[in-house]
């Protein structure tokens, strides 16, 4: 029987290092990279989401980048596909697909196979999330956990987007996502690829909200709000589009709408932008198989990428 090709995921919160480690990897290994990040999907969301720069992605390609309009929703399912697409011809062209991102849903799509769910209802999301400003997530929790007790126990009372999902999914198809997820699981990856999943994080979180904290005063220097400004002003998107709704995105649309004034913006941001990170650390702590990779030096200090480079190939070989 023919060894399974090898495929790297490389995982971890936001502004931990993760593309700085795939492009050094880049250049170490004959890998090809997969993108697994819910903005750099969509065009134009350059700034806010940390984007490779044009320079970095003509030296080191990555796929899954800039592939839909920010009008456009873009689904796990469709990751899914995209992903194990590109994965065969990397893989068939004898290199070695490295999927490198912090959306961790997509990894789970990938590892573990998901549902087909019903395509979303933007006025029913629309009447959840008014409901949500009324009553408060919890409230819509427990209204879930009368109608998909299973969902409702995996979730945390304020995991907005999840319970979102759990209940629109119910109320366009009057099915709970437990029975869609039941009867069409579809199978993951492990059974095609021999799987390497390391994940990256300093062991002192402060040194993850002090990057977080850098990056996004970069963003703002570096023209955040004109490229939210120019996407304002093409007119046919809003607030409540998947694009729009990334951890930044929302908080500056939300500033130019005049919701709050500009002082607000960057603490809203950034603390967003934690809870994100936290979200992402919660996922990985119960991951299987995987390899960590601290990105802090013993004494407080962000470890050199090279360092990081020669943990990740004793992992790889």
């Amino acid at each position: 029987m023919a060894p399974k090709p090898k495929a790297i995921f490389l995982m971890g919160p936001t502004a931990s290092g993760k593309t700085d480690l795939a492009m050094a990897l880049y250049d170490a290994l004959p890998v090809e990279l997969i993108s697994v990040d819910s903005a750099l999907v969509y065009r134009g969301l350059d700034i806010g989401s940390a984007k490779p720069t044009a320079g970095e992605l003509a030296r080191y390609p990555h796929r899954l980048i800039d592939i839909c309009d920010p009008s456009e929703s873009y689904s796990a399912g469709q990751f899914r596909r995209d992903a194990i697409a590109a994965m065969h011809e990397i893989t068939g062209a004898g290199r070695i697909p490295l999927l490198v991102g912090g959306t961790m849903l997509y990894f789970r799509a990938l590892l573990e196979g998901m549902t087909e769910l019903p395509q979303g209802d933007p006025a029913i999301r629309a009447e959840l999330e008014a409901r949500a400003e009324r009553e408060g997530w919890p409230a819509l929790h427990a209204e879930l956990a009368k109608v998909d007790p299973e969902s409702a126990a995996r979730l945390h009372p304020n995991h907005s987007a999840r319970i979102e999902r759990a209940l629109e999914v119910y109320l366009i198809s009057g099915k709970p996502m437990t029975e869609w997820r039941a009867e069409q699981a579809s199978a993951g990856i492990g059974d095609d690829y021999q799987l390497v999943q390391i994940a990256m994080a300093p062991h002192d979180r402060a040194l993850l909200h002090q990057r977080i904290a850098l990056r996004f005063e970069k963003m703002i220097a570096a023209g955040f709000l004109d490229e939210v400004r120019g996407l304002m002003a093409r007119g046919d998107l809003h607030g409540d589009l998947p694009a729009i709704r990334s951890v930044g995105y929302r908080q500056a649309w939300q500033y130019l709408q005049g919701e709050f004034p500009l002082q607000e913006l960057v603490p809203r941001a950034e603390a967003a932008t934690r809870q994100l990170a936290k979200r992402q650390l919660t996922w990985l702590r119960g991951w299987p198989e995987l390899h960590w990779i601290d990105s802090q030096e013993k004494s407080g200090a962000p470890r050199k990428t090279g360092e990081m480079l020669r943990q990740a190939l004793q992992f790889i070989a």
